[in-house]
C-alpha cells in the first residue's frame, strides 16, 4: 500500500504501517493534553492504542498463519486508523479451510483475552475488570475488554468482517460458493441498514460502521462474481493478436502514427525478437512534451511491467496487472511475443462471457419450465 512504512517482519510476512495511522496517535495524545492530564498520561493513553494495535497485528498473523498452511501465502500486513489488513494471495475457496482461515483471527483475540484474565486473576485485579476509562491505572483489564470487543465485532455475520467469511464459509456447504457469497453478502447489507438507522437514534459513529459494512459486502460480492466469470480462462482466451511492435530505435513520430491510426495505446518493444519493454500512452504524451518526436523509443519505454505467459490464469494476470498499475502485458510463449493482453479486452472479455452466461442460464430455465 503506497505511504506506508515497514516497521517489522514476522514469520516472512512484512508489516507496515500506514502514514494515517500517526493521526489516530497525535489524536489520543492531543485528547488527553486536553482533558487536563500531563504528558506521563498522555504517553500511557498512546501506549495503550499501540498496545491495541499490536494485538490487531497478532489478529491478522492468526489469519495469515493459518492460511500458510493451506498453502496461501500473505503479500503483507499493513496497520490503519480503522484496524490492520492482512493482504493474502486469495482465500480458500474450500468452506472448511475458509472457515479456519476466518476463524483464526477472532480466536487470537480470545486467547489474548483469556490470559490477560488469568493475569488479572492472579494478581487479585478481578475488581477491577469493570472499568473502561483510558485514564485508569489497570491497563491490562482494559486491553482485556478491548479484545473481547474485537472477538464480537469482527465475527458480526457481514462482509468484510470476519463473521461475513464464517458466514459464507457454513453455507457454501449446502450451495456454490458464488451463491454463498451473494447470501452471505445480503445478510451484511441487511446489517448495515440496521445500524444506518440505529445511528441516528443511538451513536452517529453506527453511522461510519454502517457504510463501511454495505460497501464491503457489496465489494466482497462483486469480486466474486467476477472471479467467477474469470473460471479456468487462460491469458490465450483474452490476449489481443493484432497489434503493432516497436523496436529501441524507433523515434516517437512513428508511435505517433500508430497511435491515430488505431486504436492501440500501449506498445510492446522488441530487441533481437525478445521483449524489452513496454511504451505506454501516457509516457509518450510525457516524453513528447520533454523531448518531442525525434526521441527514441529506447530512452522512454517503462521496463518494470514483466512478461505474461500465455498460459497463465487470466484472473492472476488480471490481479497482478492492477497491483502493478499497468494497463496492458506483452504475451510470450517460450520468450517470444505472441500478444496483447489490455485492462480494456479483459473487462470486454468478461462482459462478453457474462452475457453468454446469462443467455445459457435462461435457456436451462426455458428447458426446465
Amino acid at each position: 500500500m503506497k505511504w506506508s512504512w515497514k516497521i517489522a517482519k514476522v514469520a516472512g510476512i512484512g508489516i507496515y504501517m500506514h502514514w494515517t495511522f500517526l493521526l489516530i496517535l497525535a489524536w489520543v495524545a492531543f485528547a488527553t493534553l486536553q482533558q487536563g492530564e500531563n504528558l506521563a498520561a498522555a504517553a500511557m493513553s498512546v501506549g495503550f492504542i499501540l498496545a491495541i494495535f499490536a494485538c490487531v497485528v497478532l489478529h491478522e498473523l492468526g489469519h495469515a498463519l493459518t492460511a500458510r498452511r493451506f498453502g496461501i501465502g500473505t503479500r503483507d500486513i499493513t496497520l490503519l486508523p480503522i484496524g490492520g489488513v492482512a493482504r493474502l494471495e486469495r482465500m480458500p475457496r474450500d468452506p472448511t479451510q475458509e472457515l479456519l482461515v476466518a476463524i483464526a483471527g477472532p480466536a487470537v483475540n480470545v486467547v489474548i483475552a483469556a490470559v490477560l484474565f488469568v493475569i488479572l486473576a492472579g494478581a487479585s485485579q478481578l475488581r477491577m475488570i469493570h472499568t473502561m476509562n483510558l485514564t485508569s491505572v489497570n491497563f491490562l483489564s482494559q486491553l482485556m475488554w478491548v479484545n473481547v470487543v474485537l472477538v464480537v465485532f469482527n465475527l458480526l455475520p457481514a462482509f468484510p468482517m470476519d463473521g461475513g467469511r464464517v458466514l459464507r464459509s457454513l453455507l457454501a456447504r449446502k450451495m456454490s460458493y458464488e451463491r454463498a457469497t451473494q447470501a452471505a453478502a445480503n445478510v451484511g447489507q441487511a446489517m448495515a441498514i440496521m445500524f444506518g438507522v440505529l445511528g441516528f437514534f443511538v451513536n452517529w459513529f453506527l453511522l461510519f460502521i454502517a457504510i463501511f459494512v454495505y460497501l464491503g459486502a457489496g465489494a466482497e460480492a462483486q469480486m466474486v462474481r467476477t472471479r467467477s466469470l474469470f473460471g479456468g480462462a487462460s491469458v490465450r482466451d483474452a490476449m489481443v493478436t493484432e497489434f503493432h511492435r516497436l523496436v529501441e530505435s524507433d523515434h516517437l513520430g512513428r508511435v505517433i502514427e500508430e497511435l491515430l491510426a488505431g486504436a492501440q495505446q500501449d506498445f510492446p518493444v522488441l530487441s533481437d525478437g525478445r521483449v524489452v519493454g513496454m511504451l505506454f500512452r501516457q509516457d509518450l504524451i510525457k516524453a513528447l512534451k520533454e523531448h518531442g518526436p525525434d526521441v527514441t523509443v529506447g530512452r522512454v519505454m517503462s521496463r518494470p511491467c514483466e512478461a505474461v505467459d500465455v498460459d497463465e490464469r487470466l484472473e492472476q494476470t488480471h490481479r497482478r496487472m492492477q497491483e502493478a498499475g499497468c494497463s496492458a502485458l506483452p504475451v510470450v510463449r517460450d520468450g517470444r511475443l505472441v500478444g496483447l493482453i489490455t485492462i480494456e479486452n479483459i473487462l470486454e472479455w468478461t462482459m462478453v462471457n457474462s452475457a453468454l452466461q446469462q443467455f445459457r442460464e435462461q435457456k436451462s430455465l426455458e428447458r426446465q419450465w
